[in-house]
């Protein structure tokens, strides 16, 4: 399990879809899907998003289905959850300031969601 940031206020309320690994949020910000695991096991995924500056030539319209299983849109559910477009809960396992981890990435904000088959369908 990741080890939980400092807080920095609430989720973004919603997280559309620009392009493949590429969200925005509701207030406009750009959310860079750093790491994706996908979790045999338990039937689930996991997915590291940093929030970050993305070139504006780089979005992309919602023209390519979207092949990694992820929602078009993540909208906050309460519980600490977000619910897809395809009516999913995602469990927000932490979201706070980006760490150290990647030193070399200019992010102010990380947001570790994980979604698992065996817990809602």
């Amino acid at each position: 399990m990741a080890e939980a940031s400092p807080p920095v206020g609430s989720p973004p309320r919603c997280l559309w879809y620009r392009r493949p690994g590429i969200y925005e949020d509701d207030k406009g910000r750009t959310w860079v899907m750093a790491v994706l695991h996908f979790l045999q096991r338990e039937a689930g995924i996991t997915v590291h998003m940093l929030q970050m500056a993305v070139h504006p030539q780089m979005l992309r319209s919602q023209t390519r289905a979207f092949m990694s299983g992820l929602p078009l849109k993540w909208e906050l559910y309460p519980g600490r959850k977000y619910q897809g477009t395809d009516s999913r809960l995602w469990d927000i396992v932490d979201h706070g300031q980006a760490s150290a981890q990647w030193p070399q990435i200019n992010s102010t904000e990380r947001l570790i969601l994980t979604y698992s088959s065996t817990g809602d369908d």
